[in-house]
């Protein structure tokens, strides 16, 4: 039988632009399938305009501006990629914050693709290990991370994936870690 994850509250936080339309729409369609309750956060209210590889695709409602969320109103955070998505979300200090503050409280944490940036910005890499898109090893690698090269890797309720193709393993893993809850906080910024 399938995860549940019943009134398990999700951030799904993506910047204004340039999020990856599929790795934003089937892990939001997992967690509604699993009974929880996804929510949009991105640093500016309004909408979000997703794409497909390059080319424009759908907008989405943005729920709760990134400065007015609350890690202590959610149980879980879901990074989808895209190239433009993660780079933008990096320059956001809410969002880093809100990124560092869910790690902190050991909350399940998963990303895909180019998602990780936003998580080496936030310095909670070091010490893990974890995929992405392939690009991205080098960074993770600097940022204190063992890369590999899966379709799914799992470290400590940190869920990560390298593309769209990966998809349903992460989708799977994904609701199977949200559905374990908060595990030990693990940060590993400098004091």
């Amino acid at each position: 039988m399938a995860e549940r994850i019943d009134g398990t509250r999700v951030a799904v936080l993506v910047a204004n632009e340039g999020v990856e339309q599929v790795e934003l729409t089937e892990p939001w369609k997992a967690i509604e399938n699993a009974g929880g309750r996804p929510s949009l956060i991105a640093p500016q209210p309004g909408e979000v305009q997703a794409f497909n590889h390059l080319d424009k695709g759908d907008t989405f409602q943005v729920d709760r501006g990134v400065g007015e969320a609350s890690p202590d109103d959610y149980d879980a955070l879901m990074l989808p990629g895209g190239v433009v998505n993660p780079d933008q979300l990096r320059m956001s200090p809410d969002a880093v914050e809100f990124v560092r503050a869910m790690f902190a409280a050991g909350k399940p944490v998963a990303a895909i693709c180019h998602a990780p940036w936003t998580l080496v910005e936030a310095d909670v890499v070091r010490g893990r290990t974890l995929t992405s898109w392939p690009s991205l090893q080098t960074d993770l690698r600097n940022a204190g991370a063992t890369w590999v090269d899966e379709e799914v890797c799992t470290d400590h309720g940190l869920v990560t994936s390298r593309k769209p193709d990966d998809l349903p393993a992460f989708c799977a893993k994904m609701v199977e870690e949200f559905a374990e809850g908060r595990h030990p906080a693990q940060t590993s910024s400098a004091p």
